[in-house]
């Protein structure tokens, strides 16, 4: 009722909770349209958080047609605004060339964003970049460094990779 209330008066913040709202079905009768509807209000208005579950939304194709390069649009406005989750997800989709052309430079440049903020996926896949020499030089002690990062946070791929390294002696 109340974000409701907020939402018409165009709070940004109560637009996007309102669309998450609808998103789960919180209170509200799930609607993946109304999703779709206050998360698009709110992220016209450059909240960060809603441009990245527009983003999912196009990812999906919940409520929407399905396109990632809308997907790709909207992490990006995100990800500008130096939102960690938005650059990851920027970064996968140049990782593997979804909704933009594939570039390895554009991957690494976007998960090292993410992974400097503490995005313990982002770390995770930087290290793999590191130790496959993708879009940058490969280095073991890179890889491992920014396994080890990911790791403290409990991320089973970085524990694994790290692992591995230290079995085969890499790093």
């Amino acid at each position: 009722k109340w974000f409701q209330k907020a939402a018409e008066q165009g709070n940004a913040d109560a637009q996007y909770d309102l669309g998450f709202c609808y998103n789960k079905g919180y209170g509200v009768q799930q609607s993946w349209a109304e999703a779709v509807k206050w998360y698009q209000k709110a992220a016209d208005q450059g909240h960060a958080v809603a441009q990245v579950f527009l983003g999912f939304c196009y990812l999906k194709g919940d409520g929407v047609q399905q396109s990632w390069a809308e997907a790709v649009k909207w992490y990006q406005k995100a990800a500008d605004q130096g939102y960690a989750v938005a650059q990851y997800n920027l970064g996968l989709c140049y990782d593997i060339g979804k909704g933009v052309e594939q570039s390895w430079a554009e991957a690494v440049k976007w998960y090292q964003k993410a992974a400097d903020q503490g995005h313990a996926v982002a770390q995770n896949n930087l290290g793999v970049c590191y130790a496959n020499g993708n879009g940058v030089q490969q280095s073991w002690a890179e890889a491992v460094k920014w396994y080890q990062k990911a790791a403290d946070q409990c991320d089973a791929n970085a524990q694994n990779n790290l692992g591995v390294c230290y079995a085969n002696g890499n790093g």
